[in-house]
């Protein structure tokens, strides 16, 4: 018992990683097997493909706005607004990205562009640069990985799609019975494919605070979550209140001068170091890629069949319909913004709440990301299964009643938060970070506030991103099916862009609850006009 206690004391971070490990391989062999079986062979190398580069993106995501604070000393907010536009250009240069492989007709080369860009991108993130151009170098790196990004995430996604449509082809002669029960995989191919990447996202959140805690120990220091703002204060001289007896506290009375350069130095070189991961996940990725890349088919040919099925006479005989999906769909997109802006703030003002309300000493704040992820894999399957279930007994629920009830289900998870806000007197975060370290340590909560508020957004979340996905497709017209996905990527990026907001009402409201409030408001009023046009919508759906 000694020694379980003592590994446990010593290296709660690793044991906490190994017992994912141990939990999530399982599930992985599960559709690995799924995916030789029952689908078409291409699909487990796009997967592994995708894990690969998810892996080395999630690993930079997890700690980008704290580590932008720790480095150059700028404010949550300032912080989050940056995320905000790199999260934005994430998800809108996969626009571009698609048009530049469809007008090259060359998707291939595409994707192996986009992963070398990105590599280009964490390996300027890995280089521990402290000098004046240190920032501007870090934009560049994030600029790089959202054009890469962008030329890869849509178009690996595209090649899948061809996949499935092959697949059901070669199904299709051999009689409507093997095409009807080709055409069933799709769906469950898509979900193995969003399961890998979070698969990555599971294990990417605990490389960069295990490398910095390595390197901490090494040059004899330890982690704490306040030390790198404490430190920028006292080198800017902008201490207040009990600022200086924190710091001086948790330095263990050195020099604070010689302590405060060195600490920051260390703490964030750290986190440099743990970019190298990225970088080498993306090799693997590019790997894995161009080793399969010949035995992939290449996405034209859908394109241009499409195309030619939908003729200039049926677009005007339709005229009327196209407006009314076209409508549905842009009620559907203003819900989908909402969701997203409060669902993404797991990457702002709760990553935030974690660094500060919540007791970290077992486990660093960003490693706590890897809660949501692990959710998606392990509750997908029920998920699935009680979808079926209803569909069985003939008690199918529609997708945008799905979709209403995923935004209610977001509600809970910040009606929770507001709930533990007020139960300990939250003030703002800005009033928190200025208590003595005694009385902040006595308020903190528990990282089972984390687990149960992204296990509600979790369910939200797969009860709205792949269903959305799926309305939007059921609804676009035949002719603007890829302007129809673009959009929806287009109104996930406008969410992203407004997350920043999170962080900054965490930090300005008097009281925690209010900063819960807006989101708990948010998701109940996209609730509500989403029942409001629930018939409309399902009528045009059909």
């Amino acid at each position: 018992m000694g020694t379980l206690a003592n590994l446990w004391q010593n290296h709660r971070m690793m044991v906490v990683f190994v017992m994912i490990l141990i939990i999530v391989i399982p599930f992985l062999i599960f559709y690995l097997n799924k995916a030789k079986k029952e689908h078409p062979k291409g699909l487990i190398a796009a997967a592994l493909s995708n894990m690969g580069e998810r892996f080395g993106y999630y690993i930079m995501n997890a700690v980008l706005v704290l580590f932008i604070c720790s480095k150059f000393g700028i404010s949550d907010g300032t912080s989050g607004l940056i995320f905000g536009v790199f999260y934005f250009l994430i998800y809108v240069l996969a626009l571009p990205g698609g048009i530049i492989a469809d007008r090259t007709q060359n998707y291939k080369k595409t994707i192996i562009t986009g992963i070398v860009v990105m590599a280009i991108g964490y390996g300027l993130l890995a280089i521990p640069v402290f000098s004046s151009g240190g920032f501007a170098l870090a934009m560049i790196a994030l600029v790089l990985i959202a054009c890469g990004n962008g030329l890869f995430k849509g178009n690996l996604q595209a090649i899948v799609g061809q996949l499935y449509d092959d697949f059901e082809a070669e199904a299709a002669k051999q009689g409507p019975e093997a095409l009807a029960s080709a055409k069933e995989k799709r769906d469950s191919g898509f979900q193995i494919f969003y399961v890998f990447i979070n698969i990555g996202g599971v294990i990417a959140p605990f490389v960069a605070p295990l490398v910095r805690e390595w390197y901490l120990k090494t040059k004899g220091l330890i982690y704490n979550a306040d030390l790198p703002r404490l430190c920028h204060k006292f080198i800017m001289d902008t201490m207040e209140g009990n600022d200086m007896s924190n710091l001086t506290q948790l330095s263990g009375g050195a020099n604070l001068d010689t302590f405060c350069q060195n600490y920051l130095q260390v703490y964030n070189t750290g986190v440099h170091y743990s970019f190298i991961f990225s970088v080498l996940a993306m090799l693997i990725s590019l790997f894995i890629f161009v080793a399969v890349k010949n035995k992939l088919p290449n996405p034209v040919k859908k394109v241009k069949a499409a195309t030619q099925e939908y003729t200039e006479a049926e677009r005007l005989a339709d005229a009327k319909e196209i407006k009314q999906r076209m409508a549905a769909l842009y009620a559907v997109l203003g819900i989908a913004v909402f969701f997203w802006f409060s669902f993404h703030q797991n990457t702002q003002s709760l990553t935030i709440f974690a660094r500060d309300f919540v007791d970290t000493s077992a486990l660093a704040p960003e490693i706590l990301q890897f809660i949501n992820p692990f959710f998606v894999i392990v509750l997908t399957p029920i998920i699935m299964w009680i979808f079926a279930s209803l569909i069985r007994k003939g008690k199918e629920v529609s997708t945008p009643k799905k979709i209403a009830l995923g935004m209610f289900i977001a509600a809970c998870a910040y009606i929770f938060l507001i709930i533990i806000a007020v139960v300990h007197n939250y003030p703002s975060g800005d009033a928190f970070k200025a208590l003595p370290e005694a009385d902040k340590a006595a308020m903190k909560t528990g990282p089972w506030v984390m687990i149960v508020t992204y296990f509600f957004l979790t369910v939200a979340e797969l009860f709205i991103s792949p269903l959305g996905l799926s309305f939007v497709s059921k609804i676009a017209p035949r002719h603007l099916v890829g302007m129809c996905q673009g959009l929806w990527l287009s109104a996930t990026a406008v969410g992203n862009l407004l997350i920043f907001l999170g962080v900054r009402m965490l930090n300005a409201f008097p009281q925690q609850w209010m900063t819960w409030a807006v989101f708990a408001l948010i998701c109940l009023a996209s609730m509500a006009i989403m029942l409001g046009m629930l018939k409309w919508l399902e009528r045009v759906a059909k």
